[in-house]
Order: structure tokens, then C-alpha cells, then sequence
């Protein structure tokens, strides 16, 4: 596929070394390609753009392009670019910017309109602006400034070009919101609807900063911890679960406590529970910074023992080695928990354990599923915050199918170096990641280049919880 990287002046197309001139103003014409960046300088339109800003016009790549520009240390805007047949001074100015773009050229729109439905983005440096307008003192060096940071940009803009060409995309299934995630955020927005903003809401309610974002604009104020929300007021416990001390604290201070908890962690909790109180020795499998594990160990501090690895498991010991049973995190790697189990189930044949394994339904789902198209990728995108452990598994078990894998919390952290040899990217999301995200990474793949997208799926879920009587 050919990219072609071009500036409507020749004092522009220098910043960037191979890129070709396209003509200034009506002039401009793109040459024979397959896809196309345009950049230069233009004139800002918002004061929130300054000379030496960059603005990346909202195309379907943008979020990637910009965050390759970031990675330079380069300060970038998405936003509008308006295209005027003039350059634009005094009230011009103020008219374009009432249409809410960041920036004007003379060229961008007359381009992308010649390139049709073929890969189009725009980079323009700000050299003048609002406060700072062209003919005035310093138009010289703020050109001269612009220039400089094209010239800084340049790594970026290649990156871009070698990641265009059309690509297969394979969606692993299931993915996204599992009903626990599903559930805890219902259980807040219902609070909101019924009690009304503010609703307190200790430690992040799943591990995903486009949820919290989402549910902090409707209201919701989280909190470390409850000696933080008001006396009285409203406070919903996170699905990860809390350990007793946590609702004592929370009904000393007469809270209305509303508990989130994931049902398969409420189950983890009662199995630690119903082992320590016969006497027993518990295992804990997991992770020790996890919040979930925080949570259980506190049902009973002096009797569980975490095991976060097979080292671990090979060392533990149990003042009764007849006495002892075992329970897991919940959104563990499926078969490196059960490595540490069977260590454990060796070393103690008397050990305890739940019927069914702890790993929750849909962690298991979303590895099987990722498992199922990890060796057809040459890359594996999984959607996701890094406190997310569901998430964090998934890159793992991709990557023990030989294929690399990168978690990203949305399309602006795909990084355009992994595409430039990836035409196979498989995609999938963590169960708190929500997912209208895998939608924008497959919007933000076409943006460089046709794709065409399979789906794999292991099986259907139609599980729902009910929610706590509270917000029934």
C-alpha cells in the first residue's frame, strides 16, 4: 500500500524528509496513493491551542496518530480544522471559531474530499493565534517554532504511514461487560436515580477509568476509603468486595450502604468463611495488590495464608496438614491457578477445596475466546485498564500462544509501531471494559486502511444477577 505524506509549501514539506509538495490553496492536489497525511502550519482558532501546539483533525485514526505525536512530547489537540480560501485575521477569525473548530488552513478539506474513502489524516502546527494573530510582533519566530515541532513530528507521521494497508480483524467472543460488571454499575446508577447526586462509591466500582469517568459526570464521588463520605449519606461497596472491617467502619458512621459485590466473590467469601470457621487452613490463591484478594483475607486474617505463585505454593505450610482447603481470586489465569493448585493438592492430600473452581465464568470465557484466535494474529489488542487482573490475564494468555499482545485502555493507546507489520489483529476487552472501546479500535484499524472483520466465538452467556434489594 502507498502512503503518501505531503505539505502544500515547500518551506513545510522540508520538516518532514521524503514528503512531497501539494500545492497551496486551491492549488493542491493529492498525487497517485493509497493513503494520504497531510500536514503544514495553520492559524488557531480556540484559546486553548498556542503557537507550537499541534492539531490533529478528527479522522478515524486520529487517537492513534495523537498519541504517537504524545509519545514525543509533543502538545496535541483533536479537533475541527477549518479550510478558508483566505488567511484568516481579525473577525474571520472569531466567525470560524464559532463553529467550534481549533484551527484554519487553507487546504485540508479541498484534500481529504480528492483522497474519497481512501486513509486520510491532517497535522497542523499552530503558528499564530488567538491573542497572537499573524501580522504581529513575533510571526517570524512563531513560524520558525512551528516548522520545529513538524521537523519533531516527523517520527509519528511515518509511523502512520507505515501502518496503513488493509487489515483482518478477528473479534474474540465473548467479550466486554460481564454481569458482574454489568451489575455493579446498574446498582450505582440507580442509586443516582434514586437517592440523587451525590452517591459515595468506595475505591473505583470496576477496575475501568472510562466507567468511572462516565458514572463520576452522572454524580457518583469515589472515595479510598468510607471514613471519607459523610455521616449518613450514601456509600456503594465496588464488585471486588470488602473485608468485615469495611462495613463496620461503614455502619459506625450510619451509612446507607449499598453492596456491589459480585455474587462469585461473595461465594469466594463464604467458602473462606465456612474453612476457617471448621478450623482450617486457607490457601488463598491470588494476587496480593488485588483488591478482591485485600477484601477476602480479611474474613479471616489468622487462618488464610496467600499463595500468589508455584514458589509460594512449594514453600506454604499449615500448623495442621489435615486441616487445610483452598480458595481463588476470581479473575485468575485459568491454567496458572491451576498449576498452584495441584502443587498444593500434592503437598497436602488432605487439602479442601470449592466444588466448582472460583475463576469466574467469564474470565474463563474471554481466555478460552482469546486463546481460540491468539495463534492466527501476528497481534493481539486487549482493551482494558491496567488495574483490571481479568484484563491483564488476557494479554498473558495471548502471549503464551507466541503471539505479542498489548493491553490499551482505548484507541488512543494503540501504538501505530505495532501495526506497521500486524495485517491479522485480533481484539478483545476485559470483563470491565465497556464495549463501545472495541468498536472505536475497529473504527480507528479501518481509518488506516480496509478490514474486514470475523468474529470467534466460544459460547454464549445469558447469565444476569439480581440487584440488592436496595435499588430493586
Amino acid at each position: 500500500m502507498s502512503a503518501v505524506i505531503g505539505a502544500p509549501l515547500a518551506v513545510e514539506r522540508r520538516s518532514v524528509f521524503g514528503a512531497v509538495r501539494l500545492g497551496m490553496g486551491r492549488a493542491a492536489r493529492l498525487p497517485a496513493g493509497d493513503a494520504f497525511l497531510v500536514f503544514g502550519v495553520a492559524g488557531g482558532l480556540s484559546a486553548e491551542v498556542r503557537p507550537g501546539d499541534l492539531v490533529v483533525a478528527p479522522d478515524p485514526s486520529a487517537p492513534m496518530l495523537a498519541g504517537a505525536l504524545r509519545r514525543l512530547g509533543l502538545n496535541v489537540h483533536i479537533g475541527q480544522i477549518a479550510t478558508s480560501d483566505r488567511l484568516v485575521t481579525g473577525a474571520r477569525r472569531a466567525r470560524l471559531a464559532a463553529t467550534g473548530a481549533l484551527a484554519a488552513d487553507m487546504e485540508s478539506d479541498l484534500l481529504r474530499a480528492q483522497a474519497g474513502d481512501r486513509p486520510f489524516a491532517t497535522v497542523r502546527a499552530i503558528t499564530d493565534s488567538v491573542g497572537a494573530p499573524l501580522w504581529s510582533f513575533g510571526t517570524l519566530r512563531r513560524g520558525a517554532r512551528g516548522l520545529g515541532v513538524l521537523k519533531d513530528a516527523a517520527p509519528a507521521l511515518r509511523q502512520w504511514a507505515a501502518a496503513t494497508g488493509p487489515r483482518d480483524v478477528l473479534l474474540a467472543a465473548p467479550r466486554s461487560f460481564c454481569a458482574g460488571v454489568e451489575r455493579a454499575i446498574e446498582v450505582v446508577e440507580r442509586a443516582l436515580e434514586t437517592r440523587g447526586a451525590p452517591v459515595y462509591v468506595r475505591r473505583q466500582i470496576v477496575h475501568n477509568a472510562h466507567v468511572v469517568r462516565r458514572l463520576s459526570d452522572l454524580g457518583a464521588v469515589f472515595v479510598e476509603e468510607v471514613d471519607e463520605v459523610p455521616p449518613g449519606a450514601t456509600v456503594v461497596l465496588a464488585a471486588h468486595g470488602v473485608a468485615p472491617i469495611v462495613r463496620s467502619d461503614a455502619s459506625d458512621r450510619s451509612l446507607d450502604v449499598i453492596d456491589a459485590t459480585c455474587p462469585l466473590v461473595t461465594k469466594v467469601h463464604t467458602e473462606v468463611k465456612r474453612y476457617a470457621g471448621r478450623g482450617d487452613t486457607v490457601f488463598l490463591i491470588g494476587h496480593g495488590d488485588h483488591e478482591e484478594v485485600v477484601g477476602t483475607l480479611g474474613e479471616a486474617p489468622s487462618q488464610v495464608v496467600l499463595v500468589e505463585d508455584v514458589a509460594a505454593a512449594g514453600r506454604v505450610t499449615a500448623p495442621d496438614p489435615r486441616r487445610v482447603a483452598y480458595a481463588m481470586q476470581t479473575t485468575l489465569a485459568v491454567d496458572e491457578a491451576e498449576e498452584i493448585a495441584s502443587v498444593l493438592r500434592e503437598r497436602f492430600p488432605a487439602l479442601h477445596g470449592p466444588r466448582r473452581e472460583d475463576i469466574c465464568y467469564a474470565t474463563t470465557n474471554r481466555q478460552q475466546a482469546v486463546r481460540a484466535i491468539a495463534r492466527g494474529c501476528d497481534l493481539v489488542l486487549v482493551v482494558g485498564s491496567v488495574n483490571s487482573s481479568n484484563s491483564l490475564r488476557l494479554v498473558e494468555v495471548a502471549e503464551r500462544e507466541g503471539t505479542e499482545a498489548h493491553l490499551v485502555e482505548d484507541l488512543s493507546e494503540v501504538d501505530l509501531a505495532w501495526l506497521e507489520n500486524a495485517r491479522t489483529v485480533g481484539i478483545t476487552a476485559g470483563a470491565s471494559a465497556p464495549p463501545n472501546l472495541v468498536d472505536e479500535v475497529v473504527a480507528g484499524l479501518a481509518g488506516l486502511g480496509p478490514v474486514t472483520v470475523r468474529e470467534t466465538s466460544v459460547g454464549d452467556e445469558n447469565i444476569r444477577f439480581t440487584l440488592p434489594k436496595e435499588v430493586s
